[in-house]
């Protein structure tokens, strides 16, 4: 175990598992050097089954150059409609060639416009429309571009199947750098650095201020905190807005494409004399909605991440269980060759039940948990409980303090703390090929491999 980078730090990831020194390099050189495809489950009738009875259309988009956010107010730009009547089962970078589903209420297949960048293929029609739950996992292919030491992926695989409590295993490698066979290989399942913003992360800084009703705290965290990874006239608007809280003058400052900062903006130079916490919870409801509770959610993300480091650290197991943790069981209807964790299926660990829960997760049907902190969260017993009323102690945060208004309220949930899959390595170039369950991301598996700053991880 090593410590990790510094930009990492800032977001809970403290360490890396694997002791041996990165390959180098970087990620997403070019978007189709970053491919992710989406596993799905969601069932759907033909494309002319009646409206009245199925009224979302369907259908699987491949997006170059889009994020998702982005690619859905295009959508619904073009067919006139609001953005929220536009639906997705997970959000996707913008740099990555990406292929995912999408639902529209009340659209026919003729009406889809034709896109830079954009393939569709209508699936049929449905009567509800794609929920995050509708999605199993991502199938992910990334190239890594310009590594220094390519030989060290091997040795790093090797403290990977390790770390995942996962038996040593014979591989055998073709004539042109491919395994025969994945590997099995286990990391932290932490939130990824993009979970925050990979050049300015700060969404968990707006989410903690939500959290404390702080809603002034949490408009100027999002307006303000320039860092020097944005464009330098982005760090002066941002300068600005902290400096003057003169609304108006910051919006003629604040660039066209940071439309959210400006839809802030706007509504806070309309207001009559100073905001109040009330005029500012009013501006932050500006942004689309999955938005919203992105802020809370990665204020739980960021507390999720420092529970694990805290667990590292303490040199406490995460492919088994000690007293007091609390496990969930595998998903049976995952795909094939997913390990898919179903937190609705909870179990917390006495003494008797150690032994036989470790057999479980052995096998890969069951996966201790950490909390993602809301209304309804119950705290694990023994010494993991006592790590995440630590950190929510030092955050001064209590489970209660997410009975939040409209799209910020959570209940809260718990997450594997265990991140496993089946990986392939190839070497010219060098490759990785895995799949993941809904919500985990693929940076904090390459992560270990690269050992770089997280923005070239993209």
């Amino acid at each position: 175990m090593r410590s990790s980078h510094p930009r990492e730090a800032t977001v809970g990831m403290e360490y890396y598992v694997s002791d041996t020194d990165g390959v180098g390099g970087r990620l997403r050189a070019d978007d189709a050097d970053f491919r992710v495809r989406e596993l799905e489950r969601f069932d759907t009738e033909p494309a002319d089954a009646p409206t009245d009875a199925y009224p979302h259309l369907v259908f699987r988009a491949t997006l170059r150059g889009w994020d998702t956010n982005d690619f859905a107010a295009r959508l619904s730009d073009a067919l006139g409609i609001s953005r929220e009547r536009v639906n997705w089962a997970g959000t996707k970078d913008k740099y990555a060639v990406t292929t995912q589903l999408f639902s529209v209420y009340g659209a026919d297949p003729e009406e889809l416009p034709e896109i830079d960048g954009v393939d569709i293929e209508v699936l049929g029609r449905a009567g509800r429309n794609l929920e995050f739950g509708d999605l199993a996992g991502n199938a992910f292919e990334l190239v890594v571009t310009d590594p220094d030491r390519p030989d060290n992926a091997d040795a790093i695989t090797d403290e990977l199947r390790a770390f995942g409590g996962l038996a040593d295993e014979h591989r055998s490698d073709d004539a042109d750098g491919s395994s025969d066979d994945a590997t099995a290989i286990g990391v932290p399942n932490f939130f990824g650095q993009q979970r925050f913003g990979s050049r300015r992360p700060v969404t968990h800084k707006v989410g903690l201020a939500i959290a404390r009703d702080d809603w002034e705290g949490a408009v100027m965290a999002y307006l303000g905190n320039p860092t020097d990874a944005e464009p330098e006239g982005t760090q002066k608007a941002r300068a600005f807005v902290e400096e003057t809280r003169d609304w108006q003058a910051a919006l003629e400052r604040m660039p066209h494409r940071l439309r959210y900062e400006r839809s802030m903006l706007h509504a806070l130079a309309e207001c009559e004399g100073e905001p109040g916490p009330d005029q500012y919870r009013e501006a932050l409801e500006r942004v689309p909605s999955n938005l919203q509770r992105l802020f809370v959610h990665a204020a739980q993300s960021y507390a999720f991440n420092l529970m694990l480091s805290e667990r590292l650290e303490r040199g406490l197991p995460f492919d088994r269980p000690v007293e007091g943790d609390v496990v969930c069981f595998s998903d049976t209807d995952a795909p094939d060759g997913l390990a898919l964790p179903d937190t609705d299926r909870l179990q917390r660990v006495d003494e008797r039940r150690v032994d036989s829960v470790t057999r479980h997760c052995e096998r890969g049907r069951a996966f201790v948990t950490a909390p993602l902190v809301g209304t309804e969260t119950e705290l694990a017993d023994g010494e993991q409980g006592e790590i995440e009323r630590a950190v929510l102690s030092d955050l001064g945060l209590e489970p209660a303090d997410f009975d939040l208004p409209g799209e910020f309220h959570s209940s809260g949930t718990r997450r594997a703390m265990l991140l496993r899959t089946d990986l392939s390595l190839a070497t010219d170039p060098l490759t990785l090929e895995f799949a993941l369950p809904k919500g985990s991301y693929a940076t904090v598996l390459s992560r270990e491999y690269l050992k770089v700053d997280p923005i070239d991880l993209g």
